[in-house]
């Protein structure tokens, strides 16, 4: 199969498209740049507003934040390292405090690394578990105490990876173990979370196009050739699907793993 060329436009709206999140306050990890930065822009789009943290990006965080508020809408950056748990905690108590509420938690962050399976680090190991995995249930734990106040409404959503239906290459048990966790504990957490009327959900990305991971890089054609799109997503693509999710029309939506992956795992 050809690869497709990428000629998907970013789906950006005008400020005053949809405003459907006014009035709440989302919290988006790794927030500064790539899918992060692009869910960043849409909730603030759609009116709410957005705490997010970066670890080392401290400049594209500033100036999105510069950016948002140029548009009239309000944001905060946070430096917290996901790894660290109780940072991570400190920077969701820190956002609900100074933006009065929390309403939605978007667990972005993520780290993959590949390696032969009889040389891979332990070290890398852990730090895969502990920002994929841990960091997920931390940061859901600390966001759900703020969540539900002056209304029942709550919505936690993780961007997993398609890689947690399908691994087509050697090096990647790992990143793919590490995101099909994400799928029982999103299953698990709708149960616990939905009698406080918090919705919890997993969207999973095929290749879309980053720095880590661009439309036209080494391994961009070998990838489109396992799709059915044969493209890379844009990143406004995965945050429409989050703005959907955290929004008020997906109230029944809970407990799910969605693909937006091109047809890669079809």
């Amino acid at each position: 199969m050809s690869s497709v060329p990428d000629t998907s436009a970013p789906t950006t709206l005008p400020a005053s498209a949809s405003r459907l999140l006014a009035g709440k306050v989302a919290f988006v990890t790794g927030g500064a740049r790539g899918i992060g930065a692009a869910i960043v822009q849409r909730l603030a789009r759609d009116g709410a507003a957005v705490a997010f943290t970066y670890s080392s990006s401290e400049a594209p965080a500033q100036t999105l934040v510069a950016v948002i508020e140029a548009a009239g809408g309000k944001a905060l950056a946070l430096r917290a390292d996901s790894a660290d748990a109780a940072a991570l905690t400190q920077a969701i108590d820190t956002a609900a405090r100074t933006l009065g509420r929390l309403d939605i938690l978007v667990n972005n962050a993520g780290v993959a690394v590949a390696g032969e399976i009889d040389s891979f680090a332990l070290a890398d190991f852990d730090h895969t578990l502990n920002v994929n995995v841990r960091a997920v249930f931390v940061a859901t734990q600390a966001a759900v105490r703020h969540m539900g106040q002056g209304g029942a409404y709550g919505r936690v959503i993780t961007i997993g990876s398609t890689n947690s239906d399908r691994v087509p290459w050697a090096g990647f048990s790992v990143y793919g173990m590490s995101k099909a966790a994400i799928v029982g504990l999103t299953k698990g957490l709708a149960r616990d979370l939905g009698p406080r009327g918090i919705t919890v959900n997993n969207v999973q990305p095929g290749p879309v196009n980053t720095d880590m991971n661009p439309a036209d890089g080494p391994l961009a054609s070998n990838m489109h050739g396992m799709m059915a799109l044969g493209r890379h997503a844009h990143p406004d693509e995965i945050a429409g699907m989050v703005a959907y999710l955290a929004g008020p029309e997906s109230g029944m939506v809970t407990g799910a793993s969605l693909l937006i992956d091109g047809g890669f795992a079809a």
